[in-house]
């Protein structure tokens, strides 16, 4: 029987998924991802019933969650680059899940407080400047170079399927039973991960050579400053990071402020945004080459115009129409990015270079996040949306305008290197 074109794209798609190792993460990360998203949209709501619809308050709870990103994060990257990946990953998916059953046990018992909301989120935070590094890191050693466009973008894949299915379950589930549950599930859903990480065969893993001094954060800074392709890239994600990608913070604000409707909307808005995530997300696991600089700005030249139409949507159905190009955008965006960044960056130093995108990408979101709280609290709760977007677009439009001048450069490591101007 003759497979089609069909068939292939689909083989073509999915090819990491035969390495055993991976498809052991990739299941317990669509777990883990899902009762963190659940857990995101339960603490957000916690927050605002315990504070009376407060964005101020919104925003301190994620800059508390970010904060220890922005701080600590190039030390997790000197770790990942020094220590084995599967144990760091093992130890902070065990400390996230404790930090998530303490919170959701006082929650239950309805002694939680907008402290304790405070202080799980930044214990949390501790745990992820650890763990997103290494994780980022730990892909290559899970499929190889020639496989790591494929597998970062099923990565990308699956964590947007846990923001689609994430919050609309945590929607439902704070109706029906309360945030507390929701947050008890998380807890058990880092199991998952937990479980395939100790399932792995070690001696399958691509692991690069281990340095023969222990590796420091200023080595990973002074590789960056010899590579310009790098530093470009960096910007713009710190600029459409910085204001652009505060949409978990903006969306409940529209949900209870503009739109007057409850968690389940709320769940409904942050699942539009994912299912364009995803749509990207599935559309770049057809790429095999380092995306060109230009095309990254172009990206996020999309996702800023299309955040700064999504703050006039006139009601619910429109938000969610919109919703979906514009997490479409996002995700291409940062995902683009990530692609340029970990195929043009020397292997050696690849857990700190991630690091500092991490640091840029997810340490930004404390500054963002006071910057929104401060205009949806002065201009209301539209505002974030239209700085952001507007900011994001300038900011795009800026890179688009230097990306003439990027110099092609070879991918190492990667067996079929190309110039970066070819198409993803």
């Amino acid at each position: 029987m003759t497979r089609g074109p069909g068939h292939h794209l689909l083989a073509t798609s999915l090819r990491s998924l035969t390495v055993r190792n991976f498809r052991l993460f990739a299941v317990g990360q669509i777990a883990s991802a899902t009762g963190t998203w659940m857990m995101a949209v339960a603490q957000d709501w916690l927050v605002l019933e315990l504070t009376g619809n407060s964005g101020a308050a919104l925003a301190t709870v994620t800059a508390l969650q970010f904060t220890p990103v922005l701080l600590l994060t190039l030390y997790g990257g000197r770790l990942a680059d020094r220590y084995d990946k599967r144990a760091l990953l093992t130890g902070a998916n065990i400390a996230s899940g404790v930090f998530a059953l303490a919170l959701g046990l006082l929650v239950t018992a309805d002694a939680a407080r907008l402290w304790h909301v405070y202080a799980a989120a930044a214990a949390l935070g501790v745990a992820n400047s650890v763990e997103v590094p290494a994780r980022l890191s730990f892909i290559t050693e899970l499929v190889g170079p020639e496989l790591l466009p494929n597998a970062s973008a099923l990565s990308g894949a699956y964590f947007n399927i846990a923001r689609v299915l994430g919050p609309s379950l945590a929607g439902l589930l704070i109706q029906w039973s309360g945030t507390g549950t929701v947050m008890l599930l998380n807890a058990v859903s880092y199991t998952a991960t937990v479980a395939g990480l100790r399932a792995m065969r070690p001696a399958e893993l691509h692991r690069a050579p281990r340095p023969a001094t222990p590796p420091r954060v200023t080595e990973g800074l002074a590789h960056l400053r010899t590579r310009p392709d790098l530093l470009t890239t960096l910007a713009l994600v710190a600029a459409v990071a910085l204001f652009g990608l505060n949409l978990p913070l903006t969306l409940p604000l529209m949900a209870r402020v503009v739109f007057h409707t409850g968690a389940a909307s709320f769940g409904l808005l942050t699942a539009a945004l994912a299912g364009g995530s995803l749509l990207a997300a599935l559309t770049g696991t057809l790429r095999r080459d380092r995306p060109s600089a230009r095309l990254v700005a172009v990206w996020g030249c999309a996702f800023g115009a299309l955040e700064l139409i999504t703050g006039w949507a006139p009601n619910l159905p429109v938000a969610l129409a919109l919703l979906v190009p514009t997490g479409f955008a996002s995700l291409y965006f940062v995902q683009a990015a990530n692609h340029r960044i970990q195929l043009g960056g020397d292997p050696a130093h690849r857990g700190r270079v991630m690091a500092l995108y991490t640091v840029i990408l997810q340490g930004s979101t404390p500054l963002g996040a006071l910057f929104v709280g401060a205009a949806t609290h002065t201009l209301g709760a539209r505002s974030g949306l239209w700085a952001g977007g507007l900011v994001a677009l300038l900011a795009a439009l800026a890179a688009l305008a230097r990306a003439r001048d990027d110099a092609p450069l070879p991918v190492p490591g990667h067996p079929q290197a190309r110039p970066t101007g070819s198409r993803p």
